[in-house]
């Protein structure tokens, strides 16, 4: 079977790339940034590598395991003592992260979402550990999931989705985070895995 074989997506160069103009919502997606054999060479490696784990989060007044694994690393004295130290092929990644953007991160996020029960709820990412108007880039490995965005407080502009394939980078900056949040649906559909890594700039708590 040929895994992820979209080859239609998998552009090279400028075509790839595309800027949402939006109130508020300042994003870069940028289709096939990770050739799609490169893509399936760090598919495969972090689908059976990476330490997966599951995580209880709040919701309302209980507490529940979210519907989706993780894996934290970065350095230890900005992400926390529970932060794993960088692999070569996250410092691979991370490094190809930085030149394309032009910014520099020292922690990632990795999120499995297993199947289509896995997803993420609305949310914007918290920032006492990214400050106000972070840069956070996304890329994307596995099944192609819609990436759906709502303002906060302006309803007339409505949702937009955003299908993130395998090897796309997706950045978010501006005041994105601040006006806009985000998540990944459920879906009834057979999905495969898809792995998303999140590079963020955290900041040692005082």
């Amino acid at each position: 079977m040929t895994l992820f074989n979209d080859t239609d997506l998998f552009t090279s160069g400028t075509e790839g790339k595309k800027t949402y103009d939006l109130p508020d919502l300042e994003l870069m997606k940028y289709d096939g940034f990770i050739p799609k054999e490169e893509a399936d060479r760090h598919y495969h490696a972090l689908l059976h590598n990476t330490p997966w784990h599951e995580y209880q989060m709040p919701m309302y007044d209980k507490v529940v395991t979210a519907p989706r694994m993780i894996a934290w690393y970065g350095e230890q004295e900005e992400a926390g003592e529970s932060a794993l130290p960088w692999t070569r092929e996250l410092l691979e990644l991370r490094g190809k992260v930085e030149r394309e953007t032009g910014l520099s991160f020292n922690a990632v996020l990795l999120n499995l979402y297993r199947n289509g029960n896995d997803s993420v709820a609305w949310h914007s990412d918290k920032e006492h550990k990214i400050g106000r108007n972070p840069s956070i880039a996304s890329v994307t490995f596995g099944q192609t999931r819609p990436f759906r965005f709502r303002h906060k407080t302006n309803k007339a502009i409505g949702q937009i989705e955003i299908p993130l394939h395998h090897g796309t980078l997706l950045l978010m900056s501006g005041t994105t985070n601040t006006y806009w949040e985000h998540h990944i649906p459920k879906s009834a559909k057979e999905m495969l895995p898809r792995i998303n890594l999140t590079f963020r700039r955290v900041r040692k708590l005082s």
